[in-house]
């Protein structure tokens, strides 16, 4: 069997839900399905950017740079889903859409893991609660399901849905962290759940844009560039071994956090390390 660094995330389905998705040369043909729930369009496409960015962060090739971007699991196929418009606004009826769309095509597609770099918070509970129960649903189903825990900190309460779903992976930016400057989202949630679950890089990451005026690539900062980081490397390790469940997945990445010293509710288990990752997984397994 292949080792584990040297594997790509091939074969493996990365929805992305989001502005859409940019056929750039780092994607090449690996955007295998498209579905546009804002504008109905057919042909992928990304008119914010937002999208391509974070698709570029989990699974870009950096041919175009030549590698100096390469995302994580740069074999990974692409499904993208657009919910949100040119600005980054959305409504909770798209993105409930965009669930079961994904639940009705997992099989089709083949999708392993879900990508949600975006959030809001509700005033009212009852909202909250019918975007948490969707995006469990989505996890019942059987999808890794990988959501940012938002830019509203560093305050509790701040963790945005669906990250604050009490099943889903929730990530949040590692070095948005501090007490000061840092706004990461921290828990607890609604239900006194603790999130995030582990953090990531997210500050000034280099990765795909919608080449528009000759630019291949642009800098963004946010827990929406943090989560990506963990799906991909979940997409790595689902190509060593398609049998892991969700659970499993999750349960693989508390096991290898690196405690950093902040409270649960602002590191969760703590920092994502690939390498222990992996090592946590040959430690359990013994394969």
């Amino acid at each position: 069997m292949k080792d584990f660094f040297d594997l790509t995330g091939k074969g493996i389905g990365a929805a992305v839900i989001d502005t859409g998705i940019f056929p750039h040369v780092d994607l090449g043909d690996r955007i295998i399905a498209f579905k546009d729930i804002v504008h109905g369009k057919d042909q992928p496409y990304d008119d914010n950017g937002h999208g391509t960015h974070i698709a570029g962060i989990l699974g870009g090739s950096g041919g175009a740079s030549h590698g100096r971007c390469r995302g994580v699991a740069p074999g990974c196929s692409f499904i993208g889903v657009k919910v949100l418009d040119r600005q980054g606004n959305g409504n909770k009826e798209h993105v409930l859409e965009a669930f079961q769309w994904l639940i009705e095509n997992q099989k089709r597609y083949h999708i392993r893991i879900v990508n949600i770099s975006v959030g809001t918070t509700y005033r009212s509970d009852g909202d909250h609660r019918i975007l948490i129960h969707g995006v469990d649903q989505v996890w019942d189903a059987g999808m890794v399901v990988v959501a940012a825990a938002g830019n509203r900190g560093p305050g509790p309460g701040t963790v945005t849905a669906p990250g604050s779903s009490r099943k889903v992976i929730t990530v949040g930016a590692s070095d948005m962290l501090s007490a000061r400057y840092g706004s990461s989202g921290s828990g607890p949630t609604l239900e006194c759940v603790c999130k995030p679950d582990i953090v990531a890089p997210g500050m000034q990451v280099l990765s795909c844009a919608p080449q528009r005026r000759g630019r291949l690539y642009v800098r963004k900062s946010g827990t929406s560039m943090s989560t990506p980081v963990v799906s991909g490397a979940i997409a790595r390790m689902l190509e060593y071994d398609p049998s892991l469940s969700n659970v499993e997945i999750k349960m693989l990445l508390k096991e290898s956090a690196v405690d950093v010293g902040y409270p649960q509710n602002r590191q969760g288990w703590g920092v994502f390390d690939m390498q222990r990752f992996f090592q946590a997984y040959r430690r359990l397994y013994g394969r």
